[in-house]
Parts: structure tokens; sequence; C-alpha cells
């Protein structure tokens, strides 16, 4: 068991998109392209170091079929990340 077990969020899901959020607020999101070039994606600090990244990412994988991409430019939190 990991610490993202302990939270409680909902998933959503949009057409390039995907949101984490519970009650209060939004845990992170990601935004990518059909061939899973990620955009943008966010971790709300106060719960970063959960595998909320991840689990964006594989959710990513899972509706495209494609192992996610950053798109350039990368920043140097998304280089860790990605482990370009």
């Amino acid at each position: 068991m990991n610490n993202l077990d302990n939270i409680n969020y909902d998933i959503n899901l949009s057409d390039g998109v995907i949101t984490f959020k519970n009650v209060n607020t939004t845990l992170g999101f990601v935004r990518y392209n059909e061939v899973a070039l990620i955009e943008y994606i966010f971790v709300n600090p106060m719960f970063r170091r959960l595998g909320l990244a991840k689990k964006l990412l594989q959710i990513v994988e899972e509706k495209t079929k494609n192992k996610p991409k950053p798109q350039d430019p990368v920043s140097p939190l998304g280089e860790k990340l990605f482990k370009i």
C-alpha cells in the first residue's frame, strides 16, 4: 500500500485532460494529445510525492495506447519525472 491509497479523490476524464479532484481542491491534472505527448502536468504541492503524477501518466498510456512523452520544452521537474 502506498500513500496514494489513503487519499479520496475523483477522476475526471475529458478529451485531452485528466483531473484528480477531492471535495476541496484539485490534486493534479495532465493535458495531453492523441499520441500521448504531455503538454502540461501539475500536482498540487500538498499532494506531491504520493504517486499522483505516475498515476496520471498511467491513465494517459491506457487511453492513448502510447507511452507518454514530454512535449518540448521540458521543465527541470519534468526531466526528473520522465527521466530524460
